[in-house]
């Protein structure tokens, strides 16, 4: 990717955005996704982020791909058979779609289990929504044209942030709640 590294205000336009991607892709879907959520900065509301539409679509198997792949790709996203991260499986937009990363993880995962938390977090705590819109946003000043070493650099405040959310999520029993599509 050589897009340069953007971290714009928190537009309430992105949750409308995800009902519509979310809408279509339930329906593409029907029941071969158990939950569709978004997830990501762009689905805590008031936190600055890259205007990317993340969704996770859980899934009871991450094998066969084509299970999923084919009704994804009806919609116009684009299968990452490339991506290395061996938990899940990445498509993108399609030319001339609007900006969106799409996560399939198994059910139960701890990747997905790990997203959603993040993200339940996140949002009952303005602090850490605070606290990690200030990393992004000085990451993004010293590495705008380095994706990967933004990614990186970001690493160790997301790790920082799950350890006082796992505390959290022992405290108040946290699940994750009904999914967002």
């Amino acid at each position: 990717m050589a897009d340069p590294i953007i971290v714009v205000p928190y537009d309430p336009i992105w949750a409308l955005e995800f009902q519509e991607i979310g809408a279509r892709m339930r329906q593409s879907l029907g029941d071969r996704a158990t939950r569709i959520d978004h997830i990501g900065s762009s689905a805590i509301a008031g936190l600055a982020a890259k205007p990317v539409i993340d969704i996770q679509i859980s899934v009871r198997a991450l094998e066969p791909v084509n299970v999923y792949q084919q009704p994804l790709e009806s919609l116009g996203y684009v299968y990452r058979a490339g991506n290395g991260e061996r938990t899940k499986r990445y498509f993108r937009e399609g030319t001339g779609m609007r900006r969106t990363h799409i996560h399939v993880r198994e059910e139960g995962s701890f990747g997905e289990q790990f997203a959603l938390l993040f993200r339940d977090y996140v949002r009952a705590m303005p602090n850490e929504a605070s606290y990690y819109e200030e990393a992004k946003l000085r990451l993004m000043e010293l590495y705008r044209d380095d994706r990967e070493r933004y990614v990186d650099e970001k690493e160790p405040y997301i790790w920082d942030i799950m350890r006082r959310a796992s505390s959290w999520s022992q405290e108040t029993g946290w699940r994750p709640g009904i999914s967002d599509m």
